[in-house]
C-alpha cells in the first residue's frame, strides 16, 4: 500500500496535480436568444411577461430562476405576481408578499432585465383574478375584501388588469362573461387592462371588449412550472408575451406605455393589436428586394421578399389585388429571418409594355380585431416583352 501511495504521488506530480489546491469549476456561461421584432417609429418594442409565479405562492421555481429564464428567452421585463390569498407552500416558506420580487429583482439587475413588483388578488368569479403591477408594496393588498385590495392598488398608482377571463377553472364552459363587478372596477378607475391571451388561450370575445372599452391588451404566460416544462423553447416554441411600445427601456416607460394602451400581444404565430402598431411592425420587418421584374412572353419572374423579424407572416390574396394580365400566389408564407421568392406569371405572350401593379394581401396572423386581419400592399413594376421567334 505504501508503494502504491508513493507511485500515485509521483504520477500526480508528473501530471501537475496539487492536492493542496481543489479543482475549480469552469466559469458559468449563459446564452440569450434575442427576439427579433422591430422597433416602431418613436418607440422601442419591449417584450414583457406581466404574469408569473414562484414558490412564494403556487409556483414551483425560485424567484431568481424566473429572471434567468426570461433573460435567456430574450425578454426585456417580467412582473412577479404571486397570489396574495393562495399560499400552498406556507409550511415551508414564510408568507412575505414582497420577498419574491426582492429576490427576482436582484437577479434581474445582474442580467439587465427589468423586474416589476406585482401581486395577484385571487377571488372566485366574479370578480375573478386581478393582477396589480408597479406596486409600492404588496403587503397592504392582503385584506379580506377584494374591493379594498383593488383600492389599495389604485392608491399606490398600480396598473390593474383582469386575468384569464375565459379560464375554465372559473368558467367551465370556457366562455368569458363581463360581470357587474367588472363594470364597478372599470367605472372606478380600477381596471386598466385585460388578458386577451393567457398561457395557450386566446379569447376573441375579450379582444372585442378591450377594443370597445379601450382596455390595454395583454398576453401573459401565467407560468407556474419551469418555463421549459410548459413550452418547447428549444424547438422554437415560446411563451406568450406583451409587446410594449415604450419611449425608453425602463420600468417607468413601460408603466407609461401600459396606461397609454401602447401594447400588442404575441401568441404562437398570432400578433394581436391595433393597426397603428401592427402596421409599422410589419413594414419594418419586410423588404422587397426586387420590386422591378421582367417577363418574356408567357413566362414568369420572381420577386424576392425578405423578412427581417422572427415572426412568420401568412399572407392571403385580397379581392382588390391588381392582377390584370398576371397570376400571383394566393397564399404566401414569409418565414421569419428568411427570403421568400414569389412567382409572377404573365397570362399573355405578346405584350410589350411596362406596368405598375399593387399586390394586395391580408396578413392572416396579424389580428387587428377578432374578425379582421391587417391589409398590406406590395407595389411592383413589371416589364413585358414578347418572346422572340
Amino acid at each position: 500500500m505504501k508503494r502504491s501511495g508513493i507511485a500515485f504521488a509521483v504520477l500526480s506530480a508528473s501530471l501537475g496535480f496539487t492536492w493542496a489546491q481543489p479543482i475549480r469549476p469552469q466559469p458559468e456561461i449563459l446564452s440569450r436568444t434575442p427576439i427579433r421584432i422591430p422597433d416602431i417609429p418613436g418607440y422601442l418594442t419591449l417584450k414583457c411577461d406581466f404574469h408569473t409565479h414562484t414558490v412564494f405562492s403556487d409556483g414551483s421555481v425560485w424567484p431568481g430562476v424566473r429572471s434567468e429564464e426570461a433573460w435567456r428567452e430574450g425578454l426585456d421585463a417580467i412582473a412577479i405576481t404571486d397570489h396574495i390569498e393562495y399560499q400552498p407552500h406556507k409550511k415551508d416558506l414564510p408568507t412575505n408578499h414582497n420577498r419574491a420580487y426582492d429576490i427576482a429583482r436582484r437577479g434581474g439587475e445582474e442580467l439587465d432585465l427589468i423586474v416589476i413588483r406585482g401581486s395577484e388578488v385571487t377571488r372566485k368569479m366574479p370578480p375573478g383574478h386581478l393582477n396589480a403591477i408597479f406596486l409600492e408594496s404588496s403587503e397592504p393588498l392582503d385584506t379580506e375584501e377584494w374591493r379594498d385590495a383593488a383600492k389599495v392598488a389604485k392608491d399606490q398608482g398600480a396598473f390593474i388588469f383582469w386575468n384569464h377571463p375565459g379560464w375554465t377553472g372559473q368558467q367551465p364552459d370556457g366562455v368569458a362573461r363581463w360581470y357587474p363587478e367588472q363594470t364597478e372596477l372599470f367605472e372606478k378607475g380600477m381596471l386598466h387592462g385585460i388578458e386577451v391571451v393567457n398561457d395557450r388561450d386566446y379569447y376573441p370575445e375579450v379582444h372585442a371588449w378591450a377594443i370597445d372599452k379601450k382596455l390595454t391588451l395583454l398576453g401573459n404566460s401565467d407560468i407556474h412550472s419551469p418555463v421549459g416544462m410548459d413550452f418547447e423553447i428549444h424547438a422554437g416554441d415560446h411563451r406568450p408575451f406583451t409587446l410594449v411600445f415604450a419611449k425608453e427601456r425602463s420600468a417607468e416607460a413601460i408603466k407609461d406605455a401600459l396606461f397609454a394602451r401602447r401594447t400588442a400581444v404575441y401568441h404562437n404565430s398570432l400578433l394581436i393589436g391595433d393597426e397603428q402598431f401592427l402596421r409599422p411592425i410589419f413594414e419594418s420587418s419586410i423588404r422587397v428586394l426586387r420590386p422591378r421584374v421582367s417577363i418574356v412572353g408567357d413566362g414568369n419572374a420572381r420577386l424576392q421578399i425578405q423578412n427581417l423579424s422572427d415572426i412568420d407572416y401568412e399572407l392571403l390574396i385580397a379581392d382588390n389585388s391588381e392582377t390584370e394580365g398576371i397570376r400571383i400566389p394566393r397564399r404566401v408564407m414569409l418565414y421569419g429571418g428568411k427570403i421568400t421568392r414569389l412567382t409572377v406569371e404573365s397570362l399573355s405572350n405578346d405584350r410589350t409594355e411596362e406596368k405598375d401593379y399593387v399586390l394586395r394581401y391580408t396578413v392572416k396572423n396579424l389580428r387587428i380585431s377578432p374578425d379582421a386581419s391587417l391589409a398590406v400592399e406590395f407595389p411592383i413594376t413589371v416589364s413585358f416583352s414578347p418572346e422572340k421567334p
